[in-house]
């Protein structure tokens, strides 16, 4: 008897407790609601995009074939955090248990960093089309293109597999409570009793690196698509060119403005709760935001869901 509830009480002690947000609100009940909302408008915003770039014909490029991924990545990105916490506010509970704990930071830590090189690849496509659009075909063909984003997802998961474990396996002997509501690795990491300052700077490397690589390559092919567009003499191909690339700039700043502060910034600049503003601003808005932005924005996709809408065929055979 005497082993069974020593047993417990240590399985008890494993578990994180979560604190989030709904407590910090007056009125958690219609927060709790709200975002329930945009979970759902998230899935099904990013869903319907998917199935129209797989479902249209004209869709089939490599440009749409990044957008499909960026949706799958958006879905999955909300998913982890999300349906947990709304499950806990509704369910009255708050723990999270350690091997959860990890799962759920190793899945957002790749999926995070698969966006990041995702976003890049997005760039160097763009750059390719309109800097050399004679090549574009050969350049971007259907094999570089499945190369580029196996390459984003490996690079991504290297992320989760070299933060993950480390973070987990630091010692926790100070309170299990996590200002936050999910569990994100310097969060996490503050609830440790042993020296983390080495740890602290070797994931500040490389977060700088999982940064800075895909901004040299954004910043460097939107260098190239801003002379080209300068030279350009017509005036729809510049507007064209401009419509395009400032969707993509719009999803770059919103989701590297936010990685900058969460994992850039000195811990001097971080409090609880700004900390979950600005989680809630690129876990939960951003993903809800990005298939307006590429839909609402973007004439092909505009027409492929007006054609969807209204009862017409839109699944047609893929042309290779």
């Amino acid at each position: 008897m005497d082993n069974s509830t020593s047993v417990a009480n240590h399985t008890g002690q494993m578990d994180f407790i979560l604190v989030g947000f709904f407590r910090q609100s007056k009125h958690p009940a219609l927060l709790c609601a709200v975002i329930f909302v945009i979970f759902l408008m998230a899935l099904s915003g990013n869903s319907i995009l998917i199935l129209l770039i797989h479902s249209t014909a004209h869709l089939h490029t490599p440009m749409y074939f990044f957008i499909s991924q960026l949706s799958l990545i958006d879905v999955m990105y909300i998913s982890v955090t999300v349906p947990k916490m709304l499950m806990d506010q509704v369910m009255g509970m708050n723990k999270i248990s350690a091997p959860e704990c990890g799962t759920q930071m190793f899945l957002y830590l790749t999926l995070g960093g698969s966006e990041f090189f995702l976003l890049a690849a997005m760039a160097y496509d763009r750059y390719v089309a309109i800097c050399h659009p004679l090549h574009y075909s050969i350049l971007m063909n259907h094999k570089v293109c499945l190369l580029l984003v196996s390459g984003c997802w490996f690079l991504g998961s290297v992320d989760g597999f070299m933060l993950t474990p480390v973070t987990m396996t630091f010692p926790f002997c100070r309170s299990r409570v996590i200002h936050h509501f999910f569990c994100e690795a310097p969060v996490v990491m503050k609830l440790s009793c042993s020296d983390t300052s080495l740890y602290e700077t070797l994931m500040y490397l490389c977060c700088v690196l999982m940064i800075l690589i895909p901004v040299t390559v954004i910043s460097s092919s939107y260098y190239f698509i801003l002379l080209t567009i300068h030279r350009m003499n017509s005036a729809e191909g510049r507007k064209k060119a401009f419509t395009t690339c400032s969707s993509h700039m719009t999803v770059v700043t919103l989701f590297y403005g936010a990685a900058v502060y969460t994992y850039m910034l000195p811990s001097s600049y971080h409090t609880p709760e700004k900390d979950m503003v600005v989680s809630v601003f690129y876990t939960i808005l951003t993903p809800v935001l990005n298939p307006l932005i590429y839909s609402l924005r973007n004439k092909d996709v505009t027409v492929a869901l007006r054609k969807m809408l209204n009862g017409e065929a839109v699944f047609q055979k893929t042309v290779k």
